[in-house]
Protein backbone atom coordinates (compact mmCIF):
# COMPACT_ATOMS: atom_id res chain seq x y z
CA UNK A 1 0.00 0.00 0.00
CA UNK A 2 1.46 3.44 -1.04
CA UNK A 3 -0.33 6.18 0.79
CA UNK A 4 -0.51 8.66 -1.50
CA UNK A 5 -2.38 12.55 -1.39
CA UNK A 6 -6.18 12.39 -1.91
CA UNK A 7 -8.00 14.49 -4.30
CA UNK A 8 -10.31 16.57 -1.96
CA UNK A 9 -11.82 18.78 -4.73
CA UNK A 10 -14.79 15.90 -5.18
CA UNK A 11 -15.24 16.01 -1.79
CA UNK A 12 -18.84 17.73 -1.20
CA UNK A 13 -19.22 20.38 1.12
CA UNK A 14 -22.61 19.31 3.06
CA UNK A 15 -24.14 15.42 3.22
CA UNK A 16 -26.99 14.01 5.74
CA UNK A 17 -25.97 11.96 8.24
CA UNK A 18 -27.62 8.40 8.60
CA UNK A 19 -26.68 5.97 10.96
CA UNK A 20 -23.47 3.78 10.37
CA UNK A 21 -21.17 1.56 11.80
CA UNK A 22 -17.10 1.29 11.52
CA UNK A 23 -14.84 -1.66 12.50
CA UNK A 24 -11.15 -1.72 12.49
CA UNK A 25 -8.56 -4.41 13.88
CA UNK A 26 -6.12 -3.86 16.12
CA UNK A 27 -1.98 -4.83 15.04
CA UNK A 28 1.68 -6.05 16.12
CA UNK A 29 4.43 -4.90 15.24
CA UNK A 30 6.55 -7.79 14.16
CA UNK A 31 9.96 -6.15 14.18
CA UNK A 32 11.33 -2.75 14.08
CA UNK A 33 9.79 -1.01 16.97
CA UNK A 34 11.50 2.09 18.44
CA UNK A 35 13.68 1.94 15.35
CA UNK A 36 11.21 3.42 13.38
CA UNK A 37 11.52 6.63 15.53
CA UNK A 38 14.16 7.52 14.09
CA UNK A 39 13.57 6.31 10.29
CA UNK A 40 14.30 2.51 10.33
CA UNK A 41 11.81 0.73 8.52
CA UNK A 42 9.47 -1.56 10.71
CA UNK A 43 7.01 -4.06 9.91
CA UNK A 44 3.81 -4.48 11.22
CA UNK A 45 0.81 -7.58 11.16
CA UNK A 46 -2.91 -7.00 11.90
CA UNK A 47 -4.90 -9.05 14.66
CA UNK A 48 -7.85 -9.82 13.10
CA UNK A 49 -9.97 -11.00 16.21
CA UNK A 50 -8.99 -7.53 18.27
CA UNK A 51 -11.46 -4.85 16.97
CA UNK A 52 -13.18 -1.61 17.60
CA UNK A 53 -16.88 -0.99 16.99
CA UNK A 54 -18.30 2.64 16.34
CA UNK A 55 -21.37 3.48 15.74
CA UNK A 56 -22.82 6.85 14.86
CA UNK A 57 -25.97 8.08 14.53
CA UNK A 58 -27.86 11.58 13.91
CA UNK A 59 -28.52 13.45 16.98
CA UNK A 60 -29.65 16.66 18.34
CA UNK A 61 -26.49 17.46 20.48
CA UNK A 62 -23.14 15.36 20.45
CA UNK A 63 -23.28 12.20 22.40
CA UNK A 64 -20.45 9.95 23.66
CA UNK A 65 -21.10 6.47 24.65
CA UNK A 66 -17.81 4.41 25.34
CA UNK A 67 -16.81 2.13 28.43
CA UNK A 68 -15.37 4.95 30.08
CA UNK A 69 -17.79 7.31 29.86
CA UNK A 70 -21.89 7.85 28.74
CA UNK A 71 -22.97 11.92 28.08
CA UNK A 72 -22.36 15.11 26.52
CA UNK A 73 -18.95 15.45 24.09
CA UNK A 74 -18.09 18.51 25.75
CA UNK A 75 -17.78 16.89 28.88
CA UNK A 76 -16.32 13.86 28.18
CA UNK A 77 -12.67 13.38 29.99
CA UNK A 78 -9.54 14.30 28.23
CA UNK A 79 -8.89 10.76 27.69
CA UNK A 80 -10.84 10.42 25.34
CA UNK A 81 -9.90 13.39 23.13
CA UNK A 82 -8.52 10.94 20.77
CA UNK A 83 -11.68 9.59 19.76
CA UNK A 84 -13.56 12.79 19.46
CA UNK A 85 -10.89 14.54 17.50
CA UNK A 86 -11.11 11.32 15.15
CA UNK A 87 -14.94 12.02 14.81
CA UNK A 88 -15.12 15.65 14.25
CA UNK A 89 -12.05 15.75 11.66
CA UNK A 90 -13.64 12.93 10.03
CA UNK A 91 -17.06 14.95 9.96
CA UNK A 92 -15.45 18.47 8.92
CA UNK A 93 -13.74 16.43 6.23
CA UNK A 94 -17.18 14.98 4.71
CA UNK A 95 -18.67 18.59 5.35
CA UNK A 96 -20.85 18.02 8.22
CA UNK A 97 -21.44 19.90 10.86
CA UNK A 98 -19.50 18.22 14.56
CA UNK A 99 -22.58 18.71 16.94
CA UNK A 100 -25.38 16.72 15.55
CA UNK A 101 -23.67 13.01 15.94
CA UNK A 102 -24.21 10.52 18.57
CA UNK A 103 -21.01 7.91 18.90
CA UNK A 104 -20.76 4.67 20.76
CA UNK A 105 -17.77 2.71 20.31
CA UNK A 106 -16.94 -0.71 21.74
CA UNK A 107 -13.56 -2.28 21.98
CA UNK A 108 -12.19 -5.39 23.06
CA UNK A 109 -8.92 -4.46 22.74
CA UNK A 110 -6.93 -3.78 25.95
CA UNK A 111 -5.79 -0.08 26.41
CA UNK A 112 -1.58 0.32 26.73
CA UNK A 113 -0.64 -3.02 25.25
CA UNK A 114 0.91 -2.22 22.09
CA UNK A 115 -1.64 -3.28 19.87
CA UNK A 116 -2.79 -0.32 18.66
CA UNK A 117 -5.89 0.35 20.99
CA UNK A 118 -6.25 4.34 20.10
CA UNK A 119 -5.55 3.91 16.17
CA UNK A 120 -8.18 0.82 15.97
CA UNK A 121 -10.92 3.35 17.79
CA UNK A 122 -9.77 6.16 15.46
CA UNK A 123 -10.03 4.15 12.40
CA UNK A 124 -13.54 2.69 13.81
CA UNK A 125 -14.92 5.85 14.12
CA UNK A 126 -13.60 7.39 10.58
CA UNK A 127 -15.27 4.37 8.91
CA UNK A 128 -18.64 5.28 10.93
CA UNK A 129 -18.66 8.56 9.41
CA UNK A 130 -17.86 6.76 5.76
CA UNK A 131 -20.67 4.68 6.76
CA UNK A 132 -23.07 7.31 7.74
CA UNK A 133 -22.15 9.64 5.01
CA UNK A 134 -21.70 7.25 1.93
CA UNK A 135 -18.81 9.70 1.13
CA UNK A 136 -15.99 7.26 0.62
CA UNK A 137 -12.15 9.12 1.91
CA UNK A 138 -9.15 7.12 0.26
CA UNK A 139 -6.35 5.35 2.12
CA UNK A 140 -4.09 8.50 2.34
CA UNK A 141 -6.71 10.36 4.12
CA UNK A 142 -8.33 7.42 6.31
CA UNK A 143 -4.39 7.74 7.62
CA UNK A 144 -4.29 11.48 8.27
CA UNK A 145 -7.36 11.28 10.22
CA UNK A 146 -6.17 8.66 11.87
CA UNK A 147 -2.70 9.96 12.72
CA UNK A 148 -4.14 12.98 13.69
CA UNK A 149 -5.95 11.44 16.66
CA UNK A 150 -2.93 9.59 17.73
CA UNK A 151 -0.50 12.43 17.48
CA UNK A 152 -3.10 14.08 20.52
CA UNK A 153 -3.19 10.38 22.38
CA UNK A 154 1.06 9.89 21.72
CA UNK A 155 2.92 13.22 21.09
CA UNK A 156 5.15 12.46 18.11
CA UNK A 157 3.94 9.06 16.76
CA UNK A 158 5.85 7.19 13.71
CA UNK A 159 2.65 6.67 11.90
CA UNK A 160 2.81 3.04 11.82
CA UNK A 161 -0.30 2.44 13.95
CA UNK A 162 -2.71 4.27 11.54
CA UNK A 163 -0.77 2.76 8.60
CA UNK A 164 -1.18 -0.89 9.82
CA UNK A 165 -4.68 -0.96 11.79
CA UNK A 166 -6.15 0.23 8.22
CA UNK A 167 -4.48 -2.48 6.25
CA UNK A 168 -5.91 -6.09 5.36
CA UNK A 169 -2.32 -7.73 5.89
CA UNK A 170 1.40 -7.30 6.86
CA UNK A 171 2.71 -3.97 5.78
CA UNK A 172 6.50 -1.98 5.94
CA UNK A 173 6.84 0.95 7.13
CA UNK A 174 9.34 3.53 6.75
CA UNK A 175 9.02 7.62 6.92
CA UNK A 176 5.13 7.76 6.27
CA UNK A 177 5.34 5.51 3.09
CA UNK A 178 3.56 2.08 3.68
CA UNK A 179 3.49 -0.97 1.45
CA UNK A 180 2.31 -4.42 1.52
CA UNK A 181 4.22 -7.46 1.81
CA UNK A 182 3.28 -11.18 0.28
CA UNK A 183 2.98 -13.57 2.13
CA UNK A 184 4.76 -16.84 0.83
CA UNK A 185 4.96 -20.29 1.13
CA UNK A 186 2.00 -21.73 3.67
CA UNK A 187 1.80 -18.74 5.22
CA UNK A 188 2.49 -17.39 9.29
CA UNK A 189 0.45 -18.08 12.19
CA UNK A 190 1.61 -15.74 15.60
CA UNK A 191 0.09 -15.98 18.86
CA UNK A 192 0.05 -12.64 20.55
CA UNK A 193 0.11 -13.23 25.02
CA UNK A 194 -0.71 -10.13 27.35
CA UNK A 195 1.16 -10.04 30.21
CA UNK A 196 -1.20 -7.87 32.04
CA UNK A 197 0.98 -5.05 32.64
CA UNK A 198 0.42 -1.93 30.74
CA UNK A 199 2.64 -0.04 28.69
CA UNK A 200 3.28 3.77 27.55
CA UNK A 201 5.22 3.72 24.28
CA UNK A 202 5.95 7.63 25.64
CA UNK A 203 8.11 6.62 28.22
CA UNK A 204 9.55 3.86 26.42
CA UNK A 205 10.88 5.79 23.72
CA UNK A 206 11.62 8.74 26.31
CA UNK A 207 13.73 5.75 27.65
CA UNK A 208 15.67 4.84 24.25
CA UNK A 209 15.96 8.48 23.25
CA UNK A 210 18.07 8.90 26.89
CA UNK A 211 19.95 6.29 26.54
CA UNK A 212 20.76 7.36 23.22
CA UNK A 213 21.71 10.63 24.66
CA UNK A 214 23.86 8.98 26.95
CA UNK A 215 25.06 6.13 24.06
CA UNK A 216 25.32 7.21 20.95
CA UNK A 217 27.17 4.65 19.14
CA UNK A 218 26.06 2.06 21.06
CA UNK A 219 22.08 3.04 20.24
CA UNK A 220 22.57 3.30 16.93
CA UNK A 221 23.97 0.34 16.12
CA UNK A 222 20.89 -1.13 17.64
CA UNK A 223 19.08 0.96 15.63
CA UNK A 224 20.46 -0.19 12.58
CA UNK A 225 20.31 -3.75 13.58
CA UNK A 226 16.89 -3.72 13.76
CA UNK A 227 16.68 -2.04 10.24
CA UNK A 228 18.23 -5.09 8.91
CA UNK A 229 16.64 -7.65 10.64
CA UNK A 230 13.38 -5.60 9.12
CA UNK A 231 14.45 -5.73 5.62
CA UNK A 232 15.38 -9.81 6.43
CA UNK A 233 11.84 -10.34 8.14
CA UNK A 234 10.25 -9.09 5.10
CA UNK A 235 11.91 -11.14 2.25
CA UNK A 236 12.13 -14.21 4.91
CA UNK A 237 7.92 -14.03 4.80
CA UNK A 238 7.94 -12.99 0.67
CA UNK A 239 10.40 -16.09 0.78
CA UNK A 240 7.80 -17.96 3.18
CA UNK A 241 10.41 -18.88 5.15
CA UNK A 242 9.46 -19.66 9.15
CA UNK A 243 12.62 -20.32 10.31
CA UNK A 244 13.95 -17.14 9.05
CA UNK A 245 11.17 -15.14 10.14
CA UNK A 246 11.56 -16.41 13.58
CA UNK A 247 15.68 -16.18 13.68
CA UNK A 248 15.30 -12.45 12.91
CA UNK A 249 12.43 -12.05 15.81
CA UNK A 250 14.93 -13.58 18.17
CA UNK A 251 17.44 -11.29 17.02
CA UNK A 252 15.42 -8.11 17.43
CA UNK A 253 14.58 -9.63 21.18
CA UNK A 254 17.97 -9.29 21.98
CA UNK A 255 18.28 -5.99 20.39
CA UNK A 256 15.42 -4.73 22.31
CA UNK A 257 16.65 -5.82 25.66
CA UNK A 258 19.89 -4.07 24.77
CA UNK A 259 17.97 -0.79 24.13
CA UNK A 260 16.20 -1.35 27.93
CA UNK A 261 12.83 -1.65 26.83
CA UNK A 262 12.30 -5.61 27.88
CA UNK A 263 10.62 -6.34 31.30
CA UNK A 264 10.73 -9.50 33.55
CA UNK A 265 7.07 -9.99 32.42
CA UNK A 266 7.96 -9.87 28.76
CA UNK A 267 11.40 -12.03 29.30
CA UNK A 268 9.36 -14.69 31.03
CA UNK A 269 6.36 -15.19 28.45
CA UNK A 270 9.57 -14.83 25.79
CA UNK A 271 10.84 -17.53 27.47
CA UNK A 272 8.07 -19.52 27.98
CA UNK A 273 7.12 -18.94 24.22
CA UNK A 274 10.33 -20.50 23.45
CA UNK A 275 10.23 -23.52 25.09
CA UNK A 276 6.99 -24.36 24.14
CA UNK A 277 8.19 -24.56 20.36
CA UNK A 278 8.04 -21.10 19.17
CA UNK A 279 10.29 -20.85 16.41
CA UNK A 280 10.88 -17.07 17.31
CA UNK A 281 9.63 -14.70 20.65
CA UNK A 282 9.86 -11.32 21.16
CA UNK A 283 7.94 -8.28 22.96
CA UNK A 284 5.81 -5.93 20.55
CA UNK A 285 5.21 -2.31 20.66
CA UNK A 286 7.14 0.00 22.91
CA UNK A 287 7.60 -2.85 25.03
CA UNK A 288 8.30 -2.20 29.34
CA UNK A 289 4.65 -3.59 29.81
CA UNK A 290 2.28 -5.15 27.20
CA UNK A 291 2.80 -8.06 24.54
CA UNK A 292 4.75 -10.25 23.12
CA UNK A 293 4.42 -12.19 20.00
CA UNK A 294 5.46 -15.44 19.14
CA UNK A 295 5.58 -17.24 15.76
CA UNK A 296 4.26 -21.01 16.33
CA UNK A 297 5.51 -24.15 14.68
CA UNK A 298 2.86 -25.23 11.73
CA UNK A 299 -0.65 -26.74 13.80
CA UNK A 300 0.77 -25.55 17.28
CA UNK A 301 -0.68 -21.95 17.77
CA UNK A 302 -3.71 -23.28 20.00
CA UNK A 303 -1.21 -25.54 22.04
CA UNK A 304 1.26 -22.54 22.26
CA UNK A 305 -1.06 -20.23 23.26
CA UNK A 306 -2.79 -22.18 25.97
CA UNK A 307 0.84 -22.88 27.44
CA UNK A 308 1.54 -18.65 27.64
CA UNK A 309 -1.99 -18.48 29.39
CA UNK A 310 -0.73 -21.24 31.96
CA UNK A 311 2.95 -19.15 32.13
CA UNK A 312 1.13 -16.37 32.92
CA UNK A 313 -0.26 -14.52 30.08
CA UNK A 314 -3.54 -12.48 30.61
CA UNK A 315 -4.94 -13.14 27.56
CA UNK A 316 -3.81 -14.38 23.84
CA UNK A 317 -4.92 -13.85 20.50
CA UNK A 318 -3.93 -16.31 17.12
CA UNK A 319 -3.56 -13.89 14.05
CA UNK A 320 -2.65 -15.83 11.21
CA UNK A 321 -0.90 -14.42 7.52
CA UNK A 322 -2.04 -16.54 4.44
CA UNK A 323 -0.17 -16.90 1.90
CA UNK A 324 -0.67 -15.37 -1.32
CA UNK A 325 -2.87 -17.06 -3.76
Amino acid sequence: MHIAQPDTASIPTQRTLRSGLGTAHAKAILIGEHAAVYGAPAMAIPVLDAVANARLAPAERGILETELYRGPVEGAPSGLTPVIIALHHALQRVGYPTGGASLAVTSNIPMRRGLGSSATVAAAVVDAVVAATGIQLDQWTRWELVQEAETVAHGTPSGIDAAAVLASGPIFYRRGQSQSVPVGGDGFTFVLADTGEPSSTATAVARVRQRRDHKPAFVDSRIEKLADLTHAAAEACQAGSVHLVGAAMNEGQEALRDLGVSCDSLDRLVESARDAGAVGAKLTGGGMGGCIIALAPTGGADALAAVLRTSGATRTWISTMEAAA
